[in-house]
Order: structure tokens, then sequence, then C-alpha cells
């Protein structure tokens, strides 16, 4: 009996911290209680591209149909930008205040776009999905239907960053701009790279297992974003599933409805919402969570 009280109180002194621990990492610290997803824009075919200014302004667009880059305001207010713009499916803030996006119709390409709607083409003849823009001016991009990540230089040279059995998608980095991540529409991992001080990725791993629907070996995983503390949110068939910054999982985010969700990203004031596009419709919810800070879109 006394083995097994002394057993018991070992276990229970190492079962502690082990908990405590968890529980630091889990939704509970991310998560605003008792708010849910509010729809702030609809009416659309295919919502997609979402991205966040300094100020924590939303844009999106509708990469179905096309003709306009969508901004949400602080306040709500929905309005239109950049009238006859491009099919685009990935769109990210640069360091020169401009937009860089990832053109599907009239051409797949690489562009910037002003806010007066000046088009600059950076690549072309190129199969993009999804772009994020590091700090230093590079800009990566995936090719899901080639299965690569390509990257252009901040002077304007294009490379094939990276080519794997895998279906890059969602595409991210972390705050210090050290690690860059990118998931996997087929498979059941996010990847994780080294970002060299040249720009090139190096150290290839399937670093974060994803949660995949039963008895199914997609994950469908696509746009991704970084918060504040290093977390990786990314949309998936099952919910936005949430990681700390070492690759472990936090949790799943429900979906707010149970059609395709495409893209996340932080926004809104302190950007301290939850923006997902999820079919014809985008929504938000209030976040503990807060993402990182974008740069400040300048007027022509």
């Amino acid at each position: 009996m006394k083995l097994i009280r002394l057993l018991s109180v070992l276990i229970l002194s190492l079962s502690q911290p082990i908990w405590v621990t968890a529980q630091d990492m889990s939704l509970h610290e991310i998560l605003a209680e008792e708010k849910g997803w509010v729809v702030v824009a609809q009416g659309y075919q295919f919502t997609d591209a979402l991205c966040a200014d300094s100020e924590g302004n939303l844009y999106f667009t509708d990469v179905a149909k096309g003709g306009a880059i969508y901004k949400v305001d602080l306040e709500g207010k929905l309005s239109s930008l950049v009238a006859d713009a491009p099919k685009i499916s990935g769109l990210k803030f640069g360091t020169d205040g401009k937009f860089y996006a990832a053109t599907q119709v009239p051409e797949k390409q690489i562009v910037t776009i002003s806010l007066d709607g000046k088009l600059t083409v950076l690549a072309t003849g190129v199969a993009p999905n999804d772009l994020v823009v590091s700090r230093k001016g590079f800009v990566y991009f995936t090719e899901t239907s080639n299965g690569r990540i390509q990257m252009i230089s901040p002077t304007g040279k294009l490379s094939v960053a990276d080519v794997g059995p895998y279906k890059p998608n969602g595409i991210t980095l972390s705050p210090d701009q050290g690690t860059l991540v990118c998931s996997d529409f087929d498979g059941t991992h996010l990847f994780v790279f080294r970002v060299e001080a040249d720009g090139s990725l190096s150290s290839r791993a399937p670093y974060m297992t994803v949660v995949t629907p039963l008895n199914k070996i997609q994950s469908l995983g696509d746009g991704m974003t970084t918060d504040a503390s290093g977390r990786y949110y990314v949309a998936t068939a099952v919910g936005i599933q949430v990681f700390d910054p070492i690759g472990r999982l936090c949790g799943v985010i429900s979906k707010p409805e149970s059609k395709f969700i495409s893209n996340v990203t932080f926004a809104g004031k302190n950007h301290g919402f939850l923006y997902v596009s999820c079919s014809d419709k985008i929504y938000r919810r209030e976040m503990k969570a807060r993402g990182t800070q974008s740069v400040k879109p300048i007027a022509p």
C-alpha cells in the first residue's frame, strides 16, 4: 500500500507541470471568450487572398469573378478598390506599400498593384497560387499544380526555391522572418524551411502534422497566417488548425459554416480579429491572440 501511495504522489507531481504547459498552448489562450464568427461581407462567388495593412484594414478578392480588390475598414465599412483588377488568388503588401498579387486571369503572373491601379509584372509564365513577401523584399509563391515554391529576389530574379513530392498551397513567414511554412493541399503536414541570409530556402521538413477528415489522407491545407507570438494558422477541411512556434497542435478552430475555407489572416483593431474567406462570404471572430504588423499602403 505504501508503494502504491508513493507511486500515486510521484505520478501526480510529474503530471502537473505537463498539464500547465499544455494549457498554455491551448485554444483558451487564443480565442476571446464567448465570441463567435460574424459575417462582414457576403454575396460573392469565391472569396480569397486575405491580407491586412498596418492599421488593420482587411483586403480580399473574389477570385472566381475578379474585377476588384475589396477593403473592409476598422468600422466594418466595405468598399471596392482597384477597378478592373485581374482574378487574384494571393495578395500581400510589400514594404514599398504596393500590393503583391498572384493572378489567374487574364494571365497567370506575379504582379505589383499600386492603389491607383497601376500594374507591374514581376513574373510571367508561372502558375502561382499564394504568396508572401519578406521584409527584405523576397517574394515566395506556391505553384500547387507544379509541386514547387518559386522565389523572386529584390532585384527581380526568378528562381525555384524548392521542389518536392507535395502540393504547396498557403504560405507564411515567422515573425522574425527566419522560418517559412507552407501547407500541403493533398497531404497531412505543414512543411517548414529555414530562410537563409540570401533568401534561399533550406532544411525542408514535414514538421507539423495536420488533422484530416475521418478516413481521409488529404487535409486540403490552404491559406496560412502567423500571429505575433509565432503561432501558425492554416485553413483546412476540418477548420482552422493552430500550431505553436515549435510545431505542436494547439487545437482546431471550427469553421463558421460547412463550406470550404480558403484563407485566414489577422486584421481589425490592433490586429485582434481572425478573418476567414469561406466560399461566398468573409467572416471574422475576436481573438486574444494578435496578428503581426504589416505595412501601410502608400498612396500614388
